[in-house]
């Protein structure tokens, strides 16, 4: 195409003053409104159908009427709702601006609501291999959509995030599996026929993994080892204002906005937020040599950090780009994206994967007090909105306890992995343990800061299942095609005598009792509880630790295993049951302990055979927690909790505190029968590898 065709027009702007950016309906016509600062031409193209190969209306913006500073803007008469739209822009790049502004490359708008382009999940639809679409009919399209949905009936549950229970899943593979049941496998209707699920179990929050646009086939069109892969997990965004056409029932021509839409509603209804993990530091365009959709032909220059003596991209990412958030026009756009989630899309909340990157700026280095995530957190429209980073990168930056804003709560993977030690049975783990239990007061005690902050998980999507923890040594990552050199080779994991899965009835007892003393320890730490969907049924993904590639029964939820294992998804309800019913294991201040001037404690550590703890060689460790409510914060009295914990294969004894008002007796324990109790002598036994909580009336005493 030559950079101007036959039906290119030339249309005077009909307004002085561009409207938000992105393509805007209104009472006549549509206002285009796009940022560019080193374009020096740009064109519109309309076109009627999804897949047609050239536009049936192009239009001509010039600097000298459809331009303010920096802003691209025309007013279109006859274009309308349900029109499919694209851009092309050509100019000079300046000395020392990595730009690439080709005028026969299509660009997709950054602010596209709606993308249609590939219509079913997966589908090649005639792409060559290796090779990404510049334009024609298999170039991704914006769609012209007007928000007019109908929000009347919604209400967010405005969870506390001292009472939220997250649930982690993957759209598509929470339903995909043909055990599901499902009518509409795979899509937002299939998640919504799942919420009387989530409601039985208990959850508060669903946690999606990435459901803005992205290009599943992004590895086909790299024609490496994995051409036959698909980019099942979704961390890289094409589109970052529109929900992923593919997991629509209905079609991807702006359907899929009412899809999601609808299930909110259906979400909100039960009690359920919606928390979006949205991936801020790279995009789908990849480094050199990556294909071009929207940034890369806008302003590259604006949009990714790039290396000064080289025109080539920073990767702090590990996904070949890096985008330079903390530029004024991308904090604008980061922002302007999070405010349309919660203002226009009712979501609850944003878990921001890589956030680390947010701290850098444009140069790569960390900043102390970094905009974007200041912005972020005192932004007027999100301050109801739960923020959650994944506090580390790609570079090595690890964040975790220090990333720069209070308000921000953390992925603790230091909760993750010092907790998975523990019950490994390694020496020296019993104190940090402790603190984790308790919320992390090493990392989060500080600037009058909470345990809330941490947002404690033993297993995510990314690692091993809770089965494989417990099921596997090593990773066995052979079919992500990279010769099992990806994921994380340290997983504190044990197979209890043989690899993989085995009929030895003394090894599937112990896993399973190892997996309810996960589960158990999860939902009594002080901070927020997060596990992904199916630990609760003993979801296995065969030893893969980095499944992200894995459209296929590695990574679906397999819900024939509730039945097969529901003695474990039972245990788990009780879990999130009686941390809802214990107000005391909801602390919104960190633990304290016994006070010089006082005879009380809010809490007390005690040693086995009523000896204090030795921190460093001890493998089993019980606590007092005060469950009155000048201690737990609550407005009523809660039961005092005696929690032992035995990561010990050798039983354990425990003098049981008096109880001076009602007596103890037994909330849960994982062992197989009920641990040998002594009342008279006023001690427990518990068994090896398992977690006992006794439960008494509040009192203010534990001894004096």
């Amino acid at each position: 195409m030559k950079n101007q065709e036959p039906n290119t027009k030339h249309l005077l702007p009909s307004t002085p003053v561009p409207v938000p950016y992105g393509a805007q309906v209104l009472d006549k016509g549509v206002q285009f409104t796009i940022f560019s600062r080193h374009a020096k031409r740009v064109w519109l193209m309309l076109f009627d159908n999804p897949d047609d190969a050239e536009p049936s209306q192009e239009y001509e913006l010039t600097p000298e009427e459809n331009r303010i500073g920096d802003i691209w803007h025309l007013h279109v008469e006859d274009a309308r709702e349900g029109q499919f739209y694209a851009y092309r822009m050509g100019g000079s790049t300046p000395r020392g601006v990595a730009n690439f502004f080709d005028p026969d490359q299509w660009l997709l708008d950054p602010y596209a609501l709606a993308v249609c382009g590939w219509e079913k999940w997966g589908d090649i639809q005639g792409l060559e291999p290796g090779k990404a679409p510049k334009r024609g009919p298999l170039f991704p399209k914006g769609v012209i959509v007007r928000d007019d949905f109908d929000w009347t009936q919604d209400r967010t549950p405005r969870t506390p995030l001292s009472e939220s229970v997250i649930y982690e899943t993957h759209l598509r593979g929470f339903t995909v599996h043909p055990s599901s049941g499902v009518r509409h496998a795979g899509t937002y209707r299939g998640l919504i026929e799942k919420i009387p699920y989530l409601k039985d179990l208990g959850v508060t929050a669903v946690e999606l993994l990435p459901i803005q646009e992205f290009n599943e086939l992004e590895y086909f069109l790299e024609n490496g080892p994995r051409r036959n892969l698909r980019n099942y997990w979704g961390y890289s965004t094409l589109a970052f204002f529109a929900p992923n056409g593919r997991y629509a029932q209905r079609g991807v021509h702006g359907q899929q906005l009412r899809e999601f839409k609808e299930m909110v509603v259906a979400l909100h209804q039960a009690g359920i937020e919606l928390i979006l993990d949205v991936v801020f530091n790279h995009t789908t365009e990849g480094g050199d040599g990556g294909p071009t959709y929207s940034f890369r032909g806008i302003d590259n220059s604006i949009y990714y950090m790039m290396e000064e003596a080289r025109p080539h991209y920073k990767n702090f990412s590990g996904c070949g780009n890096t985008v330079n958030s903390n530029h004024v026009v991308v904090r604008n756009f980061i922002m302007d994206c999070l405010r349309y989630w919660v203002l226009h899309m009712h979501v609850d909340g944003f878990r921001f994967d890589l956030a680390s990157v947010l701290t850098r700026g444009p140069d790569g280095g960390l900043l102390p007090n970094p905009p974007i995530v200041e912005q972020i957190a005192e932004d007027p429209a999100l301050r109801d909105t739960k923020i959650i980073a994944e506090a580390w990168d790609a570079a090595g930056t690890y964040q975790v306890g220090s990333f720069p804003n209070e308000r921000w709560s953390e992925w603790n993977g230091l909760y993750r992995d010092e907790m998975r030690r523990f019950w490994k049975g390694e020496e020296g783990m019993l104190g940090r343990m402790a603190t984790r239990l308790t919320g992390s007061s090493d990392l989060y005690d500080k600037d009058g800061q909470a345990p809330l902050k941490s947002i404690n998980f033993l297993t995510c999507h990314d690692g091993f299942t809770l089965c494989d923890l417990v099921s596997y040594n090593d990773k066995h990552n052979e079919d992500n095609a990279e010769a099992n050199r990806d994921g994380e080779n340290h997983n504190h994991s044990s197979n209890f005598g043989e690899e993989g899965p085995t009929t030895d009835p003394e090894i599937r007892a112990m896993r399973r009792r190892q997996q309810k003393n996960f589960i158990a320890t999860l939902f009594l730490s002080q901070g927020v509880p997060m596990f992904p969907a199916g630990d609760e049924f003993s979801r296995t993904q065969r030893g893969n630790n980095n499944a992200y590639c894995q459209d296929n029964e590695t990574s679906w939820v397999d819900w024939s295993l509730l039945k097969e294992n529901g003695e474990l998804h039972e245990f788990t309800k009780r879990m999130i049951a009686f941390r809802k019913a214990h107000p005391c294991l909801r602390r919104t201040k960190f633990f304290v302990g016994k006070q010089p001037d006082e005879t009380t404690a809010d809490i007390v550590w005690i040693g086995k055979n009523g000896e204090p703890p030795d921190w460093d060689k001890d493998l089993t460790l019980a606590c007092l927690i005060n469950g009155h409510h000048e201690y737990t914060g609550a407005t009523e009295d809660d039961e005092s909790l005696f929690i032992i914990l035995n990561a010990d294969e050798k039983p354990a004894t425990f003098t049981v505190p008096v109880a001076p008002d009602k007596p103890w007796v037994l909330a849960l324990t994982t062992e197989e029968q009920d641990p040998m109790w002594y009342r008279k002598k006023g001690t427990i036994t518990v068994d090896g590898k398992s977690v006992t909580v006794l439960a008494s009336a509040p009192f203010r005493r534990f001894w004096r």
